[in-house]
């Protein structure tokens, strides 16, 4: 890992890094990552209704 400093890299540096976070899937819910599969295989009313549980109640 780059021991640089996150203020010395450019944006496309810390976009990038993101990218590939997300591409690891280290979300911390679990109810996120199952509505992340549910949508990729193509259960999109299924992800929508889970996500619906993960929103904020106020």
């Amino acid at each position: 890992m780059d021991e640089r400093s996150l203020f010395s890299f450019s944006t496309d540096e810390l976009r990038q890094r993101f990218e590939q976070a997300l591409a690891l899937e280290c979300d911390l819910d679990p109810m996120i990552l199952r509505a992340r599969q549910l949508r990729q295989q193509g259960s999109t009313p299924q992800a929508r209704c889970l996500e619906q549980e993960l929103l904020p109640l106020f």
